[in-house]
């Protein structure tokens, strides 16, 4: 049986230097080889123009080059939004958002193939967790839509499909990939990593002590809501998550972001309002107030223009800093999944099915 190759755009380059040293080669090779993978976003092993033909005849034997491959891309008439839908090189599909915005470019990704979190508001969970992506594959949808339109990519949101903790080592690795002086060096402070809540994830998440920001998927303004929307606080309740909030902020001086989904006649009462408001004072937060996307295996449907403005003027009264997050790509698919879902039906009807609202929309 052949061993399986090493993943070579997943590797560190701590790692890369072994692997040369290791295949006869001197040490210098690997910080080009790294330039290649993460600053070039080589796609073949040919490309790389300054290294012996004989490490790249080891690199073919020896190890695989992930590359994704671009199956459908939807461009906004209103935004500009890019909404990519790529294929990964086991066959599974994963979607990924290009944003514009006046402060710079950035890029939505997926960390997951399917996700196990089952919140209700979101599709994705509804064919359950397939697996999570490698740090290459998440790292390639930075890459494919920074070479596919020759921008740069000044933010990155780890908020399309998956639960990102729920990969956590595959993401730590590819948080340090991204913000590597040898790569494309992007700021830690411009990326953002959300999460339903896995409040022990959360808490080692914030021992790291990196400078990213953390947006908590919260929905909900008391248990018995949170439940009926997420699974994951039949396991941690809000008080716990909001301790390991606390813990976030305490050990890396980074306020924390409440993502809120309004949910018609669900947790977008005035009294919602009034009670997430006294679960929030006196911490350093912000909410991100989103009118959820319809998705049609769920009977959630969005609150009125009015009553979005009510809740978050409600908010407001209380001193707690709020927005109503920007729709983009409207007119296309806009939600994680959607384009994956239509395109996987025409394609082969009994293939896994991933949808979620992703709060992208």
């Amino acid at each position: 049986m052949e061993q399986e190759r090493m993943d070579i755009r997943s590797q560190t380059l701590e790692e890369l230097t072994v692997l040369v040293e290791e295949l006869g080669e001197k040490r210098f090779r690997a910080k080009q080889l790294y330039q290649w993978l993460h600053v070039h976003r080589a796609e073949t092993f040919d490309e790389m123009t300054n290294l012996p033909k004989s490490l790249i005849g080891k690199l073919k034997a020896h190890t695989a080059l992930t590359v994704l491959r671009q199956e459908a891309v939807q461009v906004s008439a209103i935004d500009g939004t890019r909404k990519y839908l790529f294929s990964l090189p086991d066959g599974n599909l994963i979607e990924s958002v290009l944003m514009r915005y006046q402060h710079g470019n950035s890029v939505c990704i997926s960390s997951q193939a399917g996700c196990r979190m089952g919140c209700r508001f979101c599709a994705s969970a509804i064919g359950g967790l397939v697996r999570g992506l490698t740090p290459a594959e998440m790292a390639e949808q930075v890459y494919r839509i920074g070479r596919e339109t020759g921008e740069r990519i000044s933010n990155i949101v780890v908020m399309g499909t998956g639960e990102p903790l729920d990969n956590y080592e595959n993401l730590l690795r590819f948080l340090t990939m991204m913000t590597d002086e040898n790569g494309l060096h992007i700021s830690q402070r411009n990326i953002t990593v959300s999460t339903c809540g896995i409040v022990p994830r959360i808490r080692q998440l914030a021992d790291e002590k990196l400078q990213i920001t953390l947006a908590i998927s919260l929905h909900a303004s008391n248990q018995k809501t949170r439940r009926e929307l997420m699974p994951v606080a039949e396991k941690y309740d809000i008080p716990e998550l909001l301790d390991a909030c606390r813990y976030y902020f305490r050990q890396t001086g980074r306020r924390v972001t409440f993502e809120y989904s309004l949910v018609a006649g669900v947790n977008d009462s005035d009294a919602g309002a009034e009670e997430l408001a006294k679960l929030l004072l006196g911490m350093n937060c912000h909410v991100n107030l989103i009118p959820v996307n319809p998705v049609k295996e769920r009977n959630y449907r969005q609150p009125d223009r009015r009553r979005v403005h009510d809740f978050k003027n409600k908010l407001e009264k209380y001193g707690i800093n709020v927005t109503i997050r920007r729709e983009m790509g409207r007119d296309i698919d806009g939600a994680c999944g959607q384009l994956r879902k239509r395109y996987m039906g025409s394609v082969d009807p009994g293939l896994h099915e991933d949808e979620t609202d992703g709060g992208l929309g």
